[in-house]
Parts: structure tokens; sequence; C-alpha cells
């Protein structure tokens, strides 16, 4: 089937990586609909609406649609993690894709694949160890609000839909988390934080975009898959490479750990945390990085 005829359904399609995989998808001649919380403002995009806390959703949501990809989400990173926002995080990836298996048991429909985001949280802060696959998660916070997001998933199988995770890294784009690196790089506050050798398995949100593209196109993958640039660096590495593109001068000590810490709680072990994460197996798979170093990916982000 080729893409002038396929129909793809969103969810969390108004986000960063929402947006740019809708445009994509678009100009290949893909139809596309987005399921949201609000009424839509792109006219190519026929935007249905669901409520989660309601546990609502647009039953016409399926109708004609090939793949879902599901990328809704709460913002890892927004807000301080209390009890009341562990839980949204969780239920906002788990009680969305809960809410489509119910209507695709319910209802008539000819949809073959779900492809989902997951993240490399799922593996959390694991040192100087490569992460493949198949490895065991860790048990923090992260790693579980990851396992369930994937179990969540999984029920596609039942199904008989072909489920594809992708379990996504620091993604680099001009806002999201590399606007947060850079501003203190900016304002001459530049520094390593923590001890700096913790590893950051980054991808540039091109190659984010073609992996999901990757996943529609190739009906033979399924399974889980680690999205990250087959080099991955060191924080100290990531803050000296912002700096050379900005033309900044690094000459802060290493923010303390105890610092972030104190600042951030339970969330710190985003920044301190520590995860290689292998890019092998999508690599095996055949997929092609357009961005595979972190000074080429930064050069385009910044061009």
């Amino acid at each position: 089937m080729n893409s002038t005829n396929k129909h793809i359904l969103l969810t969390g399609g108004t986000g960063l990586i929402g947006g740019r995989l809708t445009e994509q998808l678009l100009e290949k001649g893909y139809r596309v609909s987005h399921l949201s919380r609000s009424a839509g403002t792109d006219a190519r995009v026929t935007t249905y609406l669901w409520d989660l806390d309601k546990g609502e959703i647009d039953e016409h949501c399926i109708d004609g649609a090939d793949i879902i990809v599901h990328l809704a989400g709460a913002g890892i990173a927004d807000k301080p993690w209390t009890e009341k926002r562990k839980k949204e995080l969780i239920n906002s990836r788990v009680k969305s894709i809960e809410l489509i298996y119910d209507l695709l048991r319910d209802k008539k429909h000819g949809v073959n694949a779900v492809i989902s985001a997951s993240a490399i949280g799922y593996y959390s802060d694991r040192g100087d160890e490569l992460m493949y696959e198949e490895r065991a998660p860790s048990n923090d916070f992260m790693s579980n609000c990851c396992m369930l997001w994937e179990d969540a998933v999984d029920k596609g199988n039942d199904l008989g839909l072909r489920v594809v995770k992708l379990r996504t890294g620091v993604v680099l784009d001009r806002g999201g988390a590399l606007a947060k690196m850079e501003m203190p790089v900016k304002y001459f506050f530049g520094s390593p934080l923590g001890n700096g050798k913790q590893w950051i398995p980054w991808i540039h949100w091109q190659d984010v975009v073609d992996m999901y593209l990757f996943g529609i196109e190739n009906e033979s993958l399924a399974g889980v898959y680690n999205m990250v640039a087959p080099n991955p660096v060191t924080n100290k590495q990531l803050t000296i490479a912002i700096a050379k593109q900005l033309h900044k001068p690094l000459w802060l000590p290493n923010v303390p750990a105890f610092f972030l810490k104190l600042l951030l709680g339970e969330m710190s072990t985003l920044v301190l945390g520590s995860t290689k994460v292998s890019a092998q197996k999508i690599e095996n798979a055949g997929f092609k990085f357009k961005f595979p170093g972190i000074e080429g990916a930064l050069k385009e982000i910044y061009g």
C-alpha cells in the first residue's frame, strides 16, 4: 500500500515531534488525523477529541485509519514530581492507549499497527554499561513509568496488531531539552552537571521523525527499539559541543550533584543519571541515521 492512501492517526500530534512528523507525513502524501484534547487549527488534519479523565473518546477517530502513532504523554520535566504529577505522567501514557484499545475491541476497524513512543528512562541510571533492548529495566520512577507504558502498548498484540515501541533518548531540537541546556552556556554560566561523566543518549529530531516513518513504512518491523544516535556522549562532551556551536567559553567548575539533588529532588536523575544506549538493533534493521555524530547534529540545529 503506498502512502497516498494510507491514513495515520496520531496522539500527541501537536507536540514538538508530533508536529514535525505530521508535516512530513503530509508532504509524503499520507492522510493524517489527530486525537487531541482540543480542536485542531490545521485545516489539512482532522482532529478528533478525547478526554482521559472522563474516559471519553470520539469513536470515529479510527474510521479509515491504518496505523496509530502514540506520542501522547505529559512532559516528564515540565513540573516537579509530586505524587499527583507522577500519576499524571503514567496515566497520560497508559490510560490513553487503553482508551484506544477499548475502542478497537468494540468497533470494526482497519487498524493494523501501533507505533508507540517509550523512553530510555526504561534503563534509568546504569553507569558505563551499554544498554541493549533486552536489558532488564531499572527500579525507580522513570523505569516503572516506562514499563507500565510499554506493557499497556503491548496489549495491542492480543488485538493482532503489529506493535513497535521506540525508546526515545534526549531529543535535540531548537526547543525542549536543548533549550534548557544551552541557556546557562549562552549567559557564560555553562558547566557540566555533577561529575560530567554521565552518558547522554541523544538523538537529532530529524532522525526521530525518520525513525517513526521507518516504523510506519516497514511492515516487518515489530518489537522494541532504542531511538538514540549511534554515538552517545557524556554530559561534559555535550556541554563542550554546545559551547563550541555558540562560540562561548566554559570556565565554571562543574555544578555539584548535591546542589542538583537539592534543587530537583527525585527529578535530578534526569540530569545526573548515566544511560549509555546502543542503536545497533535499529541499524541492523536497515535504518540510516542522518545525524550520527553530535557535532553535525548541533551544527544543523544552530545552522
